[in-house]
């Protein structure tokens, strides 16, 4: 087995993890110091709140900044397909890979397709038309076996339909790829606090009728969990400074993904602090390589320090989600890989 890539060495310092981690306007947080719980909750909505309505037409607009690959096509979360801008827009759809439309991550029915909700470009994404029209408006979930609808034409479908196997709920659910799982949980984590004054009358099994927790209780734990378990990648990074250019509003799990614990997970007891973000573990200046091996690649960590590490194959499947320190070996079998060190995505073909 040959392991076929080049090392990736990147100097890392404080203040790159500053700029990496944020990149709200200075202050746009302050009112949020020393609050946990509800109240950060409630107060994130007055901060994020009143945002610039792009209007359901105007989605495509802030597509073409918010979801774009290097390539300058689509970024699709529910299928391999590579779409040209203004191209195959749907339309008609019969199989996967036909056309693309607008998805609502928080099914439009839910909030009886109201504004600005219907067209808010945090939780609307670009998306394939069939795997959106077999997503429904089922709730996000994880299942076992479950419906995916394959490939045609070289296209295929990324996420499956079937019975929730979760703790807490046996309904229908849609189950997204492993590698966009936080990307939806803090999706989610948005729409509780951009409408935490609405959220108490919108139907779904995955909420709680009121204005917090705003989710039941097997979605909190569901939700986190997937926060967890998939860091906040440089695509949502991005995204969010995309759609800031457009709403004039921001994700605030994105640019602090710890305000989830101080609101639903183990810290909702106490007060979050700017000094309490949760900056990647690594110290003042340190060096992180990811260098082949024999069976698989080896990630090195200098200073003693301790980062998050997310190994997904190309299918979207999670090969390892944890920590690495020091010098830490992994085996992979053939196949192309995305390393996500320390929030820095790398490629490599294992052959």
């Amino acid at each position: 087995m040959k392991l076929k890539t080049s090392i990736f060495t990147l100097w890392l310092s404080a203040a790159v993890f500053t700029a990496a981690n944020a990149e709200a306007p200075k202050g746009y947080y302050n009112s949020c110091e020393n609050l946990g719980g509800r109240n950060l909750l409630s107060e994130l909505q007055d901060v994020i709140d009143n945002h610039h309505n792009v209007g359901y037409d105007g989605l495509w607009d802030v597509y073409a900044d918010s979801d774009v690959r290097d390539n300058g096509t689509i970024w699709d979360m529910y299928s391999t397909k590579q779409w040209v801008f203004g191209k195959s827009k749907c339309g008609n759809y019969k199989n996967v890979g036909d056309c693309y439309n607008r998805e609502h991550s928080m099914p439009k029915s839910w909030f009886s397709e109201g504004s600005p909700m219907k067209s808010d470009a945090f939780h609307v994404y670009p998306t394939d038309g069939k795997v959106n029209g077999q997503r429904s408006n089922y709730p996000y979930g994880e299942c076992e076996g479950g419906k995916n609808l394959g490939t045609y034409n070289g296209v295929t479908a990324l996420g499956r339909l079937g019975r929730s196997t979760f703790e807490g709920y046996s309904g229908t659910v849609f189950e997204p790829i492993d590698e966009y799982k936080g990307d939806f949980a803090r999706t989610y984590f948005y729409m509780a606090a951009r409408y935490n004054d609405k959220i108490s009358s919108w139907k779904s099994d995955m909420l709680a009728h009121n204005s917090y927790p705003a989710f039941s209780s097997w979605a909190v734990k569901l939700l986190l969990k997937w926060h967890r378990q998939d860091p906040v990648s440089e695509k949502e990074r991005d995204r969010n400074d995309a759609v800031y250019k457009h709403q004039k509003n921001r994700n605030p799990f994105i640019d602090h993904p710890e305000m989830a614990e101080y609101i639903w997970g183990d810290k909702s007891d106490q007060r979050w602090s700017s000094t309490s973000s949760n900056l990647p573990e690594l110290n003042a200046a340190g060096e992180i390589k990811v260098i082949p091996t024999i069976s698989g690649v080896e990630i090195s960590v200098s200073d003693d320090a301790r980062i998050p590490v997310a190994i997904y194959s190309v299918d979207g499947t999670c090969r390892f989600n944890g920590h690495a320190a020091g010098h830490t070996s992994f085996s992979l079998p053939r196949g192309i890989y995305i390393i996500n060190a320390n929030g820095t995505a790398h490629r490599i073909s294992v052959k």
